[in-house]
């Protein structure tokens, strides 16, 4: 039986630079009883991103290594249109380990913020 505990992240307001690191799982190092050579993972379940602004904006995320936007690593949305002053969710599974980070950003900078659920469990 999986121990995941449930998690939100963020909001976290987007910039305009699209290889901005939005997630990545901790490690786990140190402590007294941890478990040897352990990791955690996050399991994304639901995306929101909200538009504060009244005009549209668009939103970019790529799956991969710190800071890249890596051609064939496109997730969630690539230049997806958020409408003025609404949102657009996004409802899966995506599976984030130690070593993978979402990176993206917004076409226009600050006028979108991402915040999300899922859980965080040791790998």
């Amino acid at each position: 039986m999986a121990a995941n505990k449930t998690v939100r992240f963020g909001p976290v307001a987007l910039s305009a630079t699209l290889t901005t690191n939005i997630l990545n799982p901790p490690t786990l190092t140190g402590g007294v009883g941890a478990p040897s050579g352990s990791n955690t993972y996050y399991i994304l379940k639901h995306v929101r991103i909200v538009n504060k602004t009244s005009s549209a904006a668009t939103c970019s995320f790529w799956l991969g290594a710190t800071g890249a936007n890596a051609s064939g690593t496109e997730v969630i949305g690539q230049g997806l249109s958020v409408p003025a002053n609404s949102y657009v969710d996004w409802y899966g599974l995506l599976r984030l380990d130690v070593a993978d980070f979402l990176v993206g950003g917004a076409g226009t900078g600050s006028a979108l913020s991402f915040q999300a659920e899922g859980e965080i469990g040791v790998a």
